[in-house]
């Protein structure tokens, strides 16, 4: 049998249900007792990714940013919940709305806002852009413009990880629409096969570019699309990062310990278009209104550190201005970096 679990912060650990394909389905409530140090991380992590995010918003609108731009306001939580799981030794890789994985991985903001807006000071020298930065020094391997192709890549540094003998995983982080994409299931088969250490995180927002998960996808509980290889999947709900947090652990644990992949289903949901050229007409505003009035990751997290007098109002209004100071100096960093010199145009290309 295959073992699927379903996460969510609503009810306690339920008895196993049988259903028709023989998979499982539990739910398990967010776990009561916190680490205040880890909280703490986990509402400077999510509100530094949210300020920074709009900001590029903003700076794009001014035309500083040029090209493609996908922002991950609203996804916070499956990036910085998935983070906090893995050693930096680990490798990261995803799709292109990527900036809040750069900065989850502790990449420097000034460094991915130089590459947004196309300076020498940026991680790809200016030349990757919003969709292709990289950072050896923090193992993430992009950002990738193309839909799918960082899956491959991704079980490829999982592969290498294995083949060298480390003790280290990989995250493999994929849209919704992603996983209807052929070379999704080679790597999900070749994984399970060769026992890969390698998480695939699907971050399921429900609309893919702008398609509804309903219309798109005959199975549309992704984190099912494994059964066929006996990869082991999970639903989680990833707007909620300790409940991402727990799911990550085991998915980690397991992948690490050598029995192989593992899928974890993130349900989350983006707040803007899936890109800046995108109005997003195909939902509504009291859509999105309601699921930023009710489920945003980070005013959950700001609510539990309120509670549990962590913090006071005060003091989170000034985590609040640090948070913004940081990104503004980003963006300084970025519009004093100058345009990368012609002769760079073809250093660091492989053809």
């Amino acid at each position: 049998m295959l073992a699927t679990q379903q996460y969510s912060d609503e009810g306690d650990i339920m008895a196993p249900k049988a259903t028709t394909t023989g998979t499982t389905t539990r739910k398990r409530r967010t776990p009561a007792k916190i680490d205040k140090e880890q909280v703490q991380k986990y509402y400077r992590d999510m509100l530094l990714i949210r300020r920074f995010e709009e900001k590029a918003g903003q700076i794009y609108g001014m035309g500083l940013i040029g090209g493609f731009c996908h922002l991950y306001i609203g996804q916070e939580a499956v990036v910085v919940g998935m983070q906090s799981t893995i050693t930096p030794d680990d490798a990261v890789i995803t799709s292109y709305r990527d900036h809040g994985h750069m900065l989850a991985c502790g990449m420097d903001p000034k460094g991915v806002m130089a590459e947004l807006t196309g300076r020498e000071g940026g991680y790809s020298k200016g030349k990757g852009g919003s969709m292709h930065m990289f950072s050896k020094e923090k193992n993430f391997y992009g950002g990738h413009g193309i839909v799918g192709a960082c899956v491959p890549l991704g079980t490829g540094l999982a592969f290498s990880q294995k083949y060298q003998g480390t003790n280290n995983i990989t995250l493999c982080y994929m849209g919704d629409g992603t996983v209807n994409q052929g070379q999704v299931y080679e790597s999900f088969n070749m994984a399970e096969l060769w026992n890969l250490p390698v998480v695939y995180v699907i971050e399921n927002n429900e609309y893919a570019m702008g398609t509804s998960v309903k219309r798109a996808s005959a199975q549309t509980e992704l984190y099912r699309r494994g059964e066929s290889f006996n990869v082991p999947g999970e639903q989680v709900d990833g707007m909620d990062v300790f409940a991402v947090a727990e799911a990550g652990r085991k998915a980690v644990e397991w992948v690490r310990s050598g029995k192989g992949p593992y899928i974890l289903e993130m349900k989350t949901y983006r707040y803007r278009g899936h890109s800046m050229s995108d109005p997003a007409k195909y939902r509504s505003k009291e859509e999105v209104n309601k699921k930023r009035a009710e489920s945003d990751p980070i005013e959950r997290v700001r609510e539990r550190l309120l509670n549990d007098k962590v913090y006071t109002e005060d003091e989170l209004k000034e985590i609040d201005r640090e948070v913004k100071a940081i990104v503004a100096e980003a963006v300084e960093f970025a519009q004093e970096s100058p345009e990368p010199h012609p002769d760079e145009l073809m250093t660091d290309i492989v053809a």
